[in-house]
């Protein structure tokens, strides 16, 4: 059973696909961080606008308060 341990160690004799591997690495979590952004910025942008939306219709309801029909 010891002899199939070897078998799941990842070894690489070719610094190139060693580079390689590095620089995939690197672009996929870049591309993870800036899709993290995005969703920040998403739901951001989302929480205003929710918020103003609120904020307008009950300043709508108190100014429409004062009309006298």
């Amino acid at each position: 059973m010891r002899d199939h341990l070897h078998e799941y160690i990842y070894d690489s004799t070719d610094p190139k696909a060693n580079e390689g591997l590095g620089t995939d690495m690197g672009a996929l979590i870049v591309l993870v961080s800036f899709l993290a952004v995005l969703q920040v910025a998403l739901d951001t942008v989302s929480a205003w606008h929710r918020d103003t939306m609120v904020w307008l219709n009950e300043t709508a309801s108190y100014l429409a308060g004062f009309w006298p029909f």
